[in-house]
């Protein structure tokens, strides 16, 4: 019985140190993959809000087309005082 013990003991053992080398070596794998952080840098076209004169990127204005001319906004409460004015 107490062989059997032993046995289970050594085995729990081998697995915990198996564990912690999985887990150092991924720590290590991920820390290599991972890209230096570069400042995020916006590209593209500015465009003015009408409704409260700020500059923000085309891409991620609302936008709306009135008598043919497109107007960009930066939030949905000026995109709404906008078009409540025409």
């Amino acid at each position: 019985m107490t062989g059997l013990i032993r046995l289970i003991y050594w085995a729990f053992l081998a697995y915990l140190v198996y564990a912690a080398v999985k887990f150092f070596r991924s720590l290590n794998r991920a820390s290599k993959s991972r890209p230096s952080a570069k400042p995020r840098q916006i590209t593209g076209v500015m465009v003015k809000d009408e409704e409260c004169d700020t500059y923000l990127p085309r891409e991620n204005a609302l936008r709306e087309t009135r008598d043919g001319k497109e107007y960009f906004f930066c939030s949905q409460e000026c995109r709404t005082k906008f078009l409540e004015k025409r």
